[in-house]
């Protein structure tokens, strides 16, 4: 499953390179109608990130997030600034199918345990976007990427084993806005190490050869962002291939 993605900053859709705040590319397109024409080409589902939740710690598009839920087509998951029960039961009212959690996920596992009891595991996806340390562990960065976690991301994973939880979203943060190459490596071992947890990889797709790569991995979502702003290739093309 090929799950475009936006991100969004002040209102609009913005690209950045690595995760660095300070590298931003904006694209001058409306972010429901951008959502509108990835449903016509062909794409059930869209990942959207609050970058200025993500940064500030609060979720500050929700109603720009509902109203791209409501009127595009897509089914939608969507993360950045997640911090209480509150946020996600508005998200999940309003029309957006399931709901990305990142730090807290890392930094406060009861809490997001709990949540997952509440709202169930198929309306919670844990996101762990990951740097890796001189021997080449993954250690999850927090904060929008702004910290790094004491925990690596091996851990972090096993303490989420017995939720019940279905979906994990996964991106080298170093492949993130290059268009270079996904790192298949990383995701090969997830799959084998964890085959019951529904696998969604992200960052450094910048080719169809890239899209196919992971495609042979069989992960439940692969997503997409810089290279269809780009036009590297179509969505309709990657979905097909």
């Amino acid at each position: 499953m090929i799950y475009p993605a936006i991100d969004l900053m002040d209102g609009g859709c913005v690209r950045l390179f690595k995760g660095d705040f300070n590298q931003r590319t904006n694209y001058d397109v409306p972010p429901v109608e951008v959502g509108k024409a990835y449903a016509d080409a062909g794409a059930q589902w869209m990942h959207i990130v609050d970058l200025d939740g993500a940064k500030h710690g609060k979720g500050e598009q929700a109603e720009l997030i509902i109203d791209i839920a409501k009127n595009s087509g897509l089914k939608v998951q969507t993360g950045g600034g997640i911090r209480d029960l509150e946020q996600i039961r508005r998200l999940l009212d309003g029309g957006v199918e399931r709901v990305v959690v990142g730090s807290l996920a890392v930094s406060n596992p009861q809490m997001v345990k709990y949540w997952i009891s509440e709202v169930g595991p198929d309306k919670i996806c844990l996101a762990l976007d990951v740097e890796f340390d001189e021997a080449g562990t993954p250690f999850p960065t927090l904060r929008g990427w702004t910290e790094k976690s004491e925990r690596n991301m091996w851990d972090v994973m096993d303490d989420y084993m017995g939720t019940g939880l279905k979906s994990m979203l996964v991106t080298d943060i170093s492949k993130d806005g290059v268009l270079q190459g996904s790192n298949v490596e990383l995701y090969r071992q997830i799959r084998t190490d964890y085959p019951t947890i529904e696998l969604i990889t992200s960052g450094g797709v910048g080719s169809l050869d890239d899209v196919r790569d992971l495609k042979a991995l069989s992960p439940a979502g692969i997503i997409i962002g810089k290279a269809l702003y780009e036009n590297k290739f179509t969505l309709e093309d990657a979905i097909a291939c």
